[in-house]
């Protein structure tokens, strides 16, 4: 196909990136979802979602690559977009949370918005110091350790023998 004819169906750059990321966030949401919903319990479920984010970033390192320079350099062409996937992604966050506080397993006086944004800042820094390495390490195992990390905490939580 010749360079020009890719512009009888898209009016420019930014429309084809527009139509890649609508495409791509369809795909990897319902992966997200499909993912989330074959967990049982809060901590289960937070494991399934950063294991599968991890994992189709790492599948597919170009789009990796297209949606950090997009979200991070160049926010205000995409930005309509990044929001809304970004939501999206905090929903789902949101709703693993509020089990996790149903089940006990996650504090209740946490502040929702916060850990939503910690969550996902979480994952995507895991994602960039990736990328900056060129992709030389297995992503996906990332995801064990960062879940165990945003669950635990760093604190030691014990003071005179006992647990707080």
């Amino acid at each position: 196909m010749a360079d020009g004819t890719i512009y009888l169906y898209f009016k420019n750059k930014n429309d084809i990136l527009q139509h890649f990321f609508e495409h791509k966030t369809k795909s990897v949401f319902a992966k997200f979802k499909e993912e989330v919903e074959q967990a049982g319990t809060a901590n289960d479920k937070l494991r399934n979602l950063i294991r599968r984010h991890l994992g189709e970033f790492q599948k597919d390192r170009h789009m990796a690559i297209v949606y950090h320079v997009e979200t991070h350099q160049n926010i205000r062409l995409m930005e309509p977009l990044i929001k809304e996937m970004a939501k999206m992604y905090l929903d789902i966050v949101s709703e693993i949370v509020e089990q996790g506080q149903q089940e006990g397993t996650m504090r209740k006086d946490l502040y929702l918005g916060l850990v939503k944004r910690y969550i996902l800042g979480a994952v995507d820094e895991v994602i960039n110091t990736w990328l900056h390495s060129g992709g030389k390490y297995d992503l996906v195992s990332m995801a064990d350790p960062l879940v165990d990390l945003l669950i635990r905490g760093i604190g030691n939580f014990e003071t005179d023998n006992e647990t707080v």
